[in-house]
């Protein structure tokens, strides 16, 4: 079987491509296969010594964790675009396994709620917890599907020259852009009561703000991406990149690793290539950064091209999205026994008030957490068993901003001192008690935890602050013209969540319309 990447510090990079892409998560490798199957030879520069960004894995003791796929939507209805996208860049290699028909579980207190799959049973069951408002559960899902609807001009018009753009980008715009305000704005025009909001925004960490500070133009996507269920990647979340990458060597491309590129070469206005970290310089016609925005404009371009292009004013407009940290999990006994199910847990204190619970955490570590986050994907994963037989793996995540740990960024991984260690524990106690408050009967099974953090976040991804989604979905962010696939400088493009949205739809959509401006071509007419 053919090797799906290179070391860079053992192999040379030779021949001639026409794409250079930097970063080798969902946005840069859909990007590349999108590419590949335009018949681009693409090259592939991965800074890390593994490729997926946050869809790659990492084990220890014989377990295996994902790091950023938890579970997709939409992808196991054969109709949909991000069905047909994943089949299209795979040749119908990637699997999915449906999580069944409550895939969250929501706790206020001694309060729970499910979401369930299918827009029919999430009315129903809504209306069950919430007699009396009926009517705004319907309005609520029909609001939902009229603005996912209208979002398809906003997103049709990143992929515009910048001529045409500047002719009928506006109007594109204004209608995709009449739902961005507050989630919270949204909520309260529909109804008064506050438990339903609560419960109704319940999964605003799927993309990192409470319902005042998030725009509703996320919080739909969100909502609509798991209308009908959600999945999880049969054999692990790095089964995206091991089906994406033959795409792209197929079509003659390459895949380094251990390849951290130091800057984009521009000359007369125009990106010819890269140097890398060690000096060389490997030159292609067009280069594309999945970097993300910050990364991008402060890193990769030399002092006078971001005065040029005036990138320091556009970034004083958007913002990093919150850290988090996550703790892994391993249990020496098998899934059968244990039956844990599938169902992520959302839990909450049970005042149903999502941004007071942050703002008071914020101000106090010590403060109750705000929201913790369980997963279970070794339930998720039908082929966990043949992998990892006798074994069980479970992921708790909770918000935490990257000036806590600030502090601690000079360290080295692994060995940041006992005060950062001690912090790690204090922190991973309190997210255990979580997870035995809902199964005490795994207390004193645990085989094995570790927690990540921010700086992790920072180290393994490349994010400066440890954001997990890329620059915050505020309604200001969705207002930005910068943030599409054409930059200021000719040749030079951008993909990743970035200038679409955060998770794996969002990247891989935004690989698609970044390959569409490349080309100008309307790729979703590839699609079957």
């Amino acid at each position: 079987m053919q090797a799906l990447t290179k070391s860079y510090k053992q192999e040379k990079v030779e021949g001639r491509f026409d794409v250079i892409v930097i970063g080798s998560g969902m946005g840069g490798m859909a990007t590349a296969a999108f590419l590949a199957k335009e018949n681009k030879r693409v090259l592939v520069l991965e800074r890390h010594y593994t490729p997926g960004g946050f869809t790659h894995v990492f084990t220890r003791k014989e377990y295996e964790w994902d790091v950023g796929v938890h579970y997709v939507g939409d992808v196991h209805r054969e109709t949909t675009e991000l069905h047909k996208m994943f089949n299209y860049i795979t040749d119908g290699k990637m699997k999915w396994e449906e999580m069944g028909p409550v895939y969250d579980k929501m706790f206020f207190g001694k309060d729970q709620y499910h979401f369930v799959a299918g827009t029919e049973e999430f009315k129903s069951t809504m209306k069950s917890y919430f007699p009396g408002e009926e009517a705004a559960i319907d309005a609520y899902v029909d609001l939902i599907y009229n603005t996912q609807k209208k979002q398809r001009f906003f997103f049709a018009e990143k992929i515009l020259p910048n001529f045409l753009s500047a002719l009928f980008g506006n109007l594109m715009r204004k209608s995709g852009l009449q739902g961005n305000k507050t989630t919270l704005e949204v909520l309260q025009s529909l109804t008064k009561n506050n438990k339903l909001i609560a419960v109704l925004s319940g999964q605003y960490g799927d993309y990192g703000l409470p319902p005042a500070q998030s725009s509703f133009l996320m919080h739909a996507a969100l909502i609509k991406h798991y209308m009908k269920g959600a999945c999880y990647p049969v054999g692990g979340a790095q089964e995206i990149f091991r089906t994406v990458a033959p795409t792209v060597l197929q079509a003659g491309g390459q895949i380094f690793t251990n390849a951290e590129v130091k800057q984009v070469l521009v000359k007369n206005g125009k990106a010819v290539g890269v140097q890398m970290a060690d000096g060389k310089e490997i030159f292609a016609p067009l280069v594309v950064s999945s970097t993300g925005v910050f990364n991008t404009y402060t890193k990769l371009l030399d002092a006078a091209t971001q005065q040029q292009t005036g990138t320091a004013a556009l970034l004083q407009k958007v913002r990093p999205s919150v850290a988090h940290v996550c703790l892994y999990i391993g249990i020496k006994e098998s899934n059968r026994t244990l039956k844990l199910g599938k169902s992520n847990y959302w839990i909450f204190p049970d005042n149903y008030d999502h941004d007071q619970n942050i703002e008071n955490y914020l101000a106090n570590p010590e403060a109750e957490l705000p929201v913790v986050y369980i997963s279970f994907p070794s339930t998720k994963d039908p082929d966990w068993d043949n992998r990892f037989p006798g074994k069980t793996t479970i992921e708790i995540i909770t918000l935490a901003p990257y000036a806590w740990f600030e502090k601690w960024k000079n360290g080295r991984w692994m060995k940041r001192g006992e005060e950062y260690k001690a912090w790690k524990e204090k922190m991973s106690q309190r997210l255990l008690e979580a997870l035995f408050d809902k199964h005490p009967e795994l207390r004193g099974k645990i085989d094995y935890y570790e927690l990540s953090t921010p700086l992790s976040t920072a180290h393994f991804v490349n994010y400066e602050q440890g954001e997990i989604y890329g620059i915050d979905h505020t309604t200001q962010r969705f207002d930005q013209r910068f943030l599409k696939p054409r930059t200021a400088i000719k040749n030079f493009y951008l993909t990743g969540q970035d200038i679409v949205s955060c998770g794996v739809g969002g990247a891989l959509f935004s690989g698609l319309i970044t390959a569409s401006a490349i080309t100008n071509k309307n790729l979703l007419n590839r699609l079957k």
